[in-house]
Formats: structure tokens, sequence, C-alpha cells
């Protein structure tokens, strides 16, 4: 896939460009400013840019529909004039957005760890007390990362719109535009329910748990990580109705399938591979489709011990071991395998007859197994 890393290469090199502008800003109006520039770069660089990909991917899609421009493998589809600037910008800008979502997530969820380092809150805590500042570490660094994540999604938007700037197109500046907003509206209210859950479970029947869980799959996740991209990236291009339907029929369930491995990483990842401590979603207590099928499968009394231990910031190793093997003995993770291979299954059926270029389509399967089959 020599074409997706060196779309990912375009997409550091204008992220670390657009930044350039900002951070000099930033540290021109007071040096106590530094760090909010200099964690921003750091947060924005890295990663596994599978937003960038997907909507590269999704422009590629329809641009080279019916064997049009560049409907092979070679290297003419990277370097595709001066539409594959507005591509670029605008893909960056979903990392933008991503970056910003990060960082406001691991506040919410009081995750100390990112890609196996400090998260945001805590290096401005840890700033904090080596500097030996007055009043909490722990409330300034709350309060400095709530404002970076903040500044993330304005320069998301910034760098949006500089993109759709370099579109001949207005009718696809309109669309690529709708589709980012929506994709904001579903990830926050899917971020929403995803905390409500943490808390609103008790009172709602144990029949309805699995689809509540499912629910927020689709709009924390599914949509926002695969669906939106490439629907963006198709805008981009000039999507029909038929292509944008395409890419719907592909994205959701690749997304679903993509979230919940992220959920069976979250409860069974290595921390030296996930970069977030082993069993993280049992401390914050996640009501995944995981947990909902181990409630669905296993005796009331296993089911009040979990019930007690899930969500419990101080689980011990042991009691994290105990966890695991509950859910296991459930098979609730066989299930869950099953329900990401059924669902990658529906997004690469749905490729076959799509009417997007064939070397896209290609490149698009090959995503599909790189993003479910990951290990972080």
């Amino acid at each position: 896939m020599s074409e997706s890393i060196r779309f990912v290469d375009l997409i550091q090199s204008r992220i670390d460009g657009f930044f350039d502008t900002p951070a000099s800003i930033l540290v021109s109006i007071a040096d106590e400013l530094s760090p909010v520039a200099a964690f921003s770069r750091d947060f924005l660089s890295g990663g596994k840019r599978f937003r960038a990909l997907f909507c590269f991917w999704g422009w590629q899609a329809v641009r080279t529909a019916g064997g049009g421009e560049d409907d092979g493998a070679g290297p003419g589809a990277i370097t595709a004039g001066g539409a594959l600037d507005a591509v670029v910008s605008v893909a960056s800008a979903l990392e933008l957005f991503h970056a910003a979502a990060l960082v406001h997530d691991d506040l919410i969820d009081n995750s100390d760890t990112r890609r196996g380092a400090p998260s945001a809150h805590k290096r401005f805590e840890r700033l904090h007390d080596r500097e030996g500042w007055g009043g909490s570490g722990a409330s300034f660094g709350t309060g400095a990362a709530t404002l970076l994540g903040d500044l993330l999604l304005i320069l998301s938007d910034e760098l949006f719109d500089e993109g759709l700037t370099q579109l001949v197109s207005a009718p696809a500046r309109r669309a690529a535009r709708a589709e980012f907003n929506r994709m904001r509206l579903d990830v926050t209210a899917g971020q929403y329910l995803d905390i409500f859950e943490e808390i609103g479970w008790a009172g709602r029947p144990d029949a309805d748990q699995l689809a509540r869980a499912e629910r927020v799959i689709v709009y924390k996740s599914a949509k926002y990580s695969i669906e939106s991209p490439l629907l963006i990236g198709g805008s981009l291009a000039g999507a029909t109705v038929g292509q944008h339907e395409a890419l719907r029929a592909f994205g959701l369930p690749l997304g679903i399938a993509y979230q919940l491995r992220d959920d069976l990483l979250g409860v069974f990842g290595d921390a030296d591979v996930t970069g977030k401590p082993s069993g993280d979603d049992l401390r914050e207590g996640k009501r995944t489709v995981l947990i909902a099928l181990t409630r669905q499968a296993i005796p009331s009394g296993a089911r009040a011990a979990l019930d007690e231990l899930l969500g419990d910031p101080g689980l011990t190793p042991e009691q994290i071991r105990t966890l695991q093997l509950t859910i296991r003995e459930s098979g609730a993770v066989e299930t869950v395998e099953k329900m990401i291979a059924d669902n990658v299954a529906r997004a690469i059926a749905a490729l076959d007859a799509a009417p997007l270029g064939a070397a896209a389509r290609a490149q698009l399967r090959d995503l599909a197994v790189t993003v479910t089959r990951r290990t972080a």
C-alpha cells in the first residue's frame, strides 16, 4: 500500500506546516503558552491516520469510477494535481479533529496514558508540579487540557475550510462541509451516550443493554472513524447519490467491526502494544457490546459480581484477571469475534458491485483487514 504510506507522509507534512503559524502566535502572546504549542505538536504527530486514509480512498474511489483518471495502482494517483491539495488539507483536518477528541476523551475517562505516554491533562499536571505552581495540579491539568482540545477543534475547522477553498466545485464544497458537520454532531452524541451508559444502565432492562451498546458503537465510533471520512472524501470528488450509498454500505459495518475490535483490545490488549493499561475499559466501566453479551450469558450471581467490580478505578491486577476470565468463559469473546467477521464480510461484499474505481476498491478491501485485525 505504497500510495497510502505516501499519503500519510503528506498528511504529517501538511499538519506540521499548518501548525507553524498558530504555534508562533501562541508563543508571541506569552512564553507561558509554549507548553500548549509543544503539547499540541506532540498530539499531532504519529498515529495510525486511519481517518485520513479513508478520506483519501473515498476520494479516489469516486474520482476513478468507471475507469477514470489514475484507476490503477501506479504512482499517478498520489500526484493527481491541485485537487489532491484539497484532499490533503481536509484529511489533515480530520486528524486534528481526532486529536482534539482524544484529548477530551482522556479527560472524560480519567485516562492517564495515550499511545504509551501521559495524556494531555497528565502532562499539564506534571508541568504544574514540576514548576511548583500554586493550587491544584490536577485542576490545572484538567483546565489546560480542555483548552488544548478546544484549540485543536478550532484549528481543525480552519484547516478544513482551507481545503475546501482549493476545490473548484461549489456543490462538492457544500457536500463535504455538510458531512463534516454531521460527523461532529454524531460523535458528540455518541460520546454523551457512552458516558450515560456508564451510569444509566442500572435503570434499564437487561434485555435492552445490547441494543444500547450497539447504538453507542454506531454514533461514537463507526460513523466518525470510517463512514464519515469516506463520505467526506467521496464528496470532495463529487460523489453521486449511488456512490454515497455504496460508501455508506461499506463504511458503517466496517466501522462497527473496527470498534468491536477496539472493545476487545480495551479489555485484553497488551499494554506495551496498545499504549493503554491492560483492562482499562474495565476500570472505566465501559458498557460495551462485549460486556452486554457477557451479562446475558452468565448467572445472576456472577452478573452481580461483574457489576460491582466494573467501573472501579482501583481494580487490582488480580481483579482485572478475574473479570477477563469471566468474560472469556461466558463465550462473549467468540461472539464478538464472529460479529467482527460478519461485519467485515458485509462491508467487503458491498464493494463488489459498487460504482467506484477498481483499484481504490482493492485498497479499501485491504484497509478493511488492517483496521479490524490490529493489535493497537
